[in-house]
């Protein structure tokens, strides 16, 4: 079959067209979308595991952040019930807590659905009792 024969016959003269289609400055890539579609159509298993893999991956990483916000209320909530015993801390203390406040507060304002109001209380209580230790000069 020669050239001439491939372009006359139905099959040449589509591949030229889509040629020529994916030349043209149109934001129409023919030869592109049949590539991607036989390349979904190849990998589409692996697609499915990567989506569902992908889901479990969020869900694990959700789990942390929960973790670890729960990890800074205990410690928020176990530095006030020392306060309220009247164990004395230094200011390095009360920095290092205000860094988990910090960390608590930014979670709870990016998850609005995570349970709070545990420890409200006591981070303002920490923070009155920081201020009067700020005025006292009287830090551990």
């Amino acid at each position: 079959m020669t050239v001439e024969e491939m372009l006359m016959g139905g099959s040449g003269l589509l591949v030229l067209l889509l040629s020529i289609i994916q030349i043209a400055p149109i934001k129409l890539n023919p030869w592109s979308a049949i590539a991607r579609a036989i390349g979904n159509a190849i990998n589409a298993d692996l697609l499915k595991k990567l989506s569902k893999t992908e889901s479990m991956l969020q869900e694990h990483m959700e789990m942390d952040d929960k973790r670890n916000a729960d990890m800074h209320r205990w410690r928020i909530l176990d530095f006030n019930n020392e306060l309220l015993q009247d164990v004395p801390h230094t200011r390095e203390d009360f920095i290092d807590i205000l860094a988990e406040i910090d960390e608590y507060e930014d979670f709870c304002k990016n998850h609005p659905d995570y349970k709070n109001n545990r420890a409200t209380h006591a981070i303002g209580n920490i923070g009155r009792v920081y201020d009067d230790r700020l005025k006292k000069h009287d830090f551990l």
